[in-house]
C-alpha cells in the first residue's frame, strides 16, 4: 500500500506493508524508496502518524544520498561513458545531415548514435528511446523465460518513468518497469523481473512472498544489495 504526506516544499512517498511484528520500521535506501513495515492491525492513520514524526530523519536521509552519490551533470559528448546490463561503454557520436532522426545502438564496445544534428538534448532523446527499447525488449523475454514458475500471467508488461520505483504490480496484474532497469547486470534485472511476477501472487510483502522469491532466485539478496549500493547511479545515469 502506497502513502504519501507533505514535508515542507517535498512530498514524502512510501510504501506500506504489515506483518507479525510488534513494532513499526521505517527504510530508507538509494535512490529514495522508503518502505514501512508495520504491525499487522495498525490503523492507517497511526502508520501515518509515526511515519511522519520521523520526517526530518527520513528527509535527512533522502538529502544525504543526493549529495554522496549525485553523479556529475551529463555534457553527452563522446567519449562519456553510460551503463548497460551493468557494464560501462563510452560514447561515439557519427553526424550525417541525411539521416531524418538521431538513433542510438550498442556496436561491440560502444555506443553508437547516429544522428543528423548534434547537441546534448537530441543526444540525451536518442539514449532514452533507446534505452527504453532494449529495457521493454529485455523485460518481456525475462518475463517470459520465468512464466512457466508462476500459475498467473501479467496483464500487460509496460516500461515508463519510475524514478523512485524499479517496477510494480498493479491490482489489474499490470507489471510495470522503470525504463532505467536495463542498465543494471543481468541478474539484478532477473530479481527485479522476478520480485515483480510474485506480486501476482501475492500483493504484499509477507513471508509467503519472500519465501516464493527465494524459492526462484535464491541468491536474490546479492542482487537487492545491488541495486541499494548502484540504484542512485543508475537514476541519475540520465
Amino acid at each position: 500500500m502506497q502513502q504519501s504526506f507533505k514535508y515542507g516544499n517535498r512530498t514524502i512517498d512510501f510504501d506500506v506493508t504489515y506483518s507479525r511484528r510488534k513494532s513499526l520500521k521505517i527504510a530508507v535506501e538509494p535512490p529514495g524508496l522508503i518502505s514501512v513495515v508495520a504491525p499487522a492491525g495498525l490503523p492507517k492513520s497511526m502508520v501515518m502518524e509515526r511515519v511522519r514524526s520521523k520526517a526530518a530523519w527520513i528527509a535527512g536521509k533522502l538529502d544525504c544520498f543526493h549529495d554522496l552519490h549525485l553523479p556529475l551533470a551529463r555534457s553527452f559528448e563522446s567519449g562519456e561513458s553510460f551503463m548497460y546490463l551493468g557494464r560501462d561503454y563510452p560514447l561515439s557520436i557519427y553526424l550525417d545531415a541525411r539521416l531524418k532522426k538521431p538513433e542510438a545502438s550498442l556496436h561491440g564496445e560502444r555506443v553508437w548514435v547516429e544522428t543528423p544534428a548534434a547537441g546534448p538534448d537530441v543526444i540525451r532523446e536518442a539514449m532514452e528511446t533507446w534505452y527504453r527499447r532494449q529495457t521493454l525488449e529485455k523485460i518481456e523475454e525475462r518475463v517470459q523465460h520465468y512464466q512457466r514458475l508462476f500459475s498467473k500471467r501479467p496483464s500487460a508488461v509496460k516500461v515508463k518513468e519510475q524514478k523512485r520505483r524499479w517496477g510494480s504490480c498493479t491490482g489489474r496484474d499490470a507489471l510495470l518497469f522503470n525504463w532505467r532497469c536495463i542498465m543494471a547486470p543481468l541478474d539484478v534485472v532477473d530479481y527485479i523481473v522476478v520480485h515483480e511476477m510474485c506480486h501476482l501472487e501475492q500483493k504484499n510483502h509477507s513471508q509467503l512472498f519472500w519465501n516464493l522469491l527465494a524459492g526462484i532466485l535464491p541468491e536474490y539478496r546479492q542482487s537487492k544489495k545491488w541495486l541499494s549500493r548502484n540504484g542512485i547511479r543508475m537514476i541519475y545515469n540520465l
